[in-house]
């Protein structure tokens, strides 16, 4: 079970912005693994994992886009709700706080990457081996 860099980044809250975000990283030949947008306090929040991460963060301020970098666990389950479950009762049980988490699949997968933050990525993967 990996761990995988996650970059969070704030960007305009407008039409457009997220296309330009991905136009960016494609450019570069970054590709986006997963990824989740909301808007939050008038301005656009984006949270991704890419297979080049550093490369990411160098699009991301080359475009005045304010970002940081975290680490988050990886889980591939299938797309079944009691695979969420699963994992998220066996972090539970350990004592483990979700954060948040985010899925990134393709429609017709038969599994999918559960990206999940949490306080302690160590004693998450500890949980869930």
């Amino acid at each position: 079970m990996p761990r995988a860099k996650q970059i969070s980044a704030w960007v305009e809250d407008r039409p457009g912005t997220l296309g330009k975000l991905a136009d960016a990283l494609g450019e570069k030949g970054v590709t986006i693994r997963a990824f989740m947008a909301a808007a939050l306090d008038g301005r656009g929040f984006v949270r991704l994992v890419v297979d080049r991460p550093a490369v990411a963060k160098k699009v991301l301020a080359a475009h005045g886009w304010e970002s940081t970098e975290d680490e988050v666990v990886e889980v591939t389950v299938s797309g079944r709700a009691e695979a969420v479950g699963k994992v998220a009762d066996r972090l539970g049980e350990a004592g483990i706080n979700v954060q948040y988490a985010y899925v990134g699949t393709a429609g017709s997968a038969r599994s999918m990457n559960l990206y999940l933050a949490v306080p302690d990525v160590k004693a998450a993967l500890k949980a869930l081996r």
